[in-house]
């Protein structure tokens, strides 16, 4: 039987999380479903998650890039939330195995110094409440067999967040322009992409005033500390045991991410 109810497509993906056992997308049984039927779910599943002792510590933004919006059929980004047991330091090991089909993406994120909510939040706004910008991966995984997913799936699955990991260096934007950060990313040291940060809508900082208005409209608002994941500057790249990546950003420097069993 199809699941047709919203706590229980939460607690599938909930139990697809514990198992590390992927289940059949959604829109399989429902092509119809769209992304605010993906939220409802969202919120249901965070709020498991949450009920386990966890705790929301910002927010990650996906599809920021037009490519992946073209691939996914849509014309804007989706948003989940960070969950505190899912952050890493940089040099730290990550366990594959903690995953189901894992990959990584390198971003630029920002931690908020002071507090944000829509509606009318500028990109003006968003710079002035950002106390600075770090070097970050983010770990994307799916629930959903072998990524075949379309976007009620991936808003249900978080985004399809798996984990972050962030730099401890934070850098101010005083003087610098985050739309031409550029990034190398390695894999044993062999060249794998590069990106730039006019690769997430343009401009990183309008991701920040886009999520605070579309949080805003739900009575959410973005809190100091919180930390932004921007959006991959590049394709996703699969990650095995043994692979060691190294994203370098000009201006934000080096993270390196070891890939465990």
């Amino acid at each position: 039987m199809p699941l047709t109810d919203v706590p229980g497509k939460a607690r599938a993906l909930y139990e697809a999380r514990r198992t590390r056992q992927a289940i059949a997308p959604f829109t399989d049984a429902d092509p119809d479903l769209g992304m605010a039927d993906g939220y409802a779910v969202q919120q249901e599943l965070t709020r498991l998650l949450l009920a386990d002792g966890d705790r929301i510590v910002g927010y990650k933004v996906g599809l920021t890039s037009k490519p992946m919006q073209q691939m996914i059929g849509v014309d804007e980004p989706d948003y989940g939330p960070v969950l505190a047991s899912t952050v890493y330091s940089d040099g730290d090991i990550v366990s594959a195995g903690s995953f189901i089909q894992p990959k990584l993406e390198a971003e630029i994120a920002f931690v908020l110094g002071s507090p944000l909510a829509g509606p009318d939040v500028s990109v003006l706004d968003a710079r002035r409440a950002i106390a600075g910008m770090t070097a970050a991966v983010e770990i994307v995984d799916s629930r959903f067999a072998d990524w075949r997913i379309k976007l009620a799936d991936t808003v249900a699955d978080l985004a399809s967040n798996g984990a972050v990991a962030v730099s401890s260096r934070l850098v101010p934007l005083e003087g610098v322009d985050p739309r031409l950060i550029g990034m190398v990313l390695t894999r044993q040291g062999e060249l794998i992409d590069t990106g730039a940060g006019a690769a997430a809508l343009g401009d990183p900082v309008k991701v920040v005033a886009w999520l605070a208005n579309t949080l805003g409209a739900m009575g959410v608002k973005l809190e100091a500390g919180h930390l932004i994941m921007t959006g991959a500057l590049h394709a996703a790249v699969p990650m095995r045991p043994g692979d060691v990546f190294r994203a370098d950003f000009d201006r934000l420097g080096p993270l390196t991410v070891r890939v465990g069993p």
